[in-house]
């Protein structure tokens, strides 16, 4: 596997869950109002989510997603079938970001003048602005579930968040957690 491919993979599924010293991924979902949610009961994941970007192979974070997303189908009655009625669908991206921010910062500097034999002092304030440059990697987790008889999108997700070493100590409980924060969102049952 090409290394940038494998570690763009990898970062993915790192950048999304919270860790102590971070804030936990910026989460989004919707959902097509018009879909009758009860008459889903089956599902499969789309042929060709998590294999590698020429679709040849299966990748090892693409196998870690697809049993996330089969534990939380699972967890909301759904079973899986050949013959399904929705299909999961998901992808990542991983990028670099450079933010650029501006402190405002006051500084006093004393002065004095003299004015008709006396001596006065006096505080002169400036602000000026401290420029803060950080750049990190943030990754996207994308999860889209479709109604495979109207081919019709019903329900997706997108969570962005930094990748930090630490999330990438762990990607088993990385991903996991990364793919259950999306279906927190998720506020349908089979067959309900």
């Amino acid at each position: 596997m090409n290394p940038r491919v494998a570690t763009k993979w990898l970062l993915l599924a790192a950048m999304l869950t919270g860790a102590c010293a971070a804030p936990g991924p910026d989460v989004r979902s919707d959902y097509d109002r018009t879909a009758d949610f009860s008459q889903f009961r089956t599902y499969a994941i789309m042929p060709g989510a998590g294999r590698n970007p020429d679709g040849q192979y299966d990748t090892l974070i693409g196998e870690r997603i697809t049993r996330a997303v089969h534990a939380e189908m699972a967890a909301r009655g759904y079973q899986r079938s050949s013959e399904p009625d929705l299909l999961v669908n998901f992808s990542v991206t991983v990028q670099n970001v450079t933010k650029v921010s501006q402190v405002p910062r006051t500084e006093r500097y004393p002065t004095a003048y003299r004015y008709r034999g006396g001596s006065y002092a006096t505080w002169s304030t400036y602000t000026t602005y401290d420029t803060w440059v950080r750049e990190f990697e943030e990754g996207t987790l994308l999860i889209d579930i479709v109604d495979r008889q109207r081919q019709q999108l019903v329900w997706e997700a997108a969570g962005r968040g930094r990748v930090t070493k630490k999330k990438l100590e762990n990607i088993d409980a990385t991903v996991t957690t990364a793919v259950a924060e999306l279906f927190k969102r998720y506020p349908f049952r089979a067959g309900l």
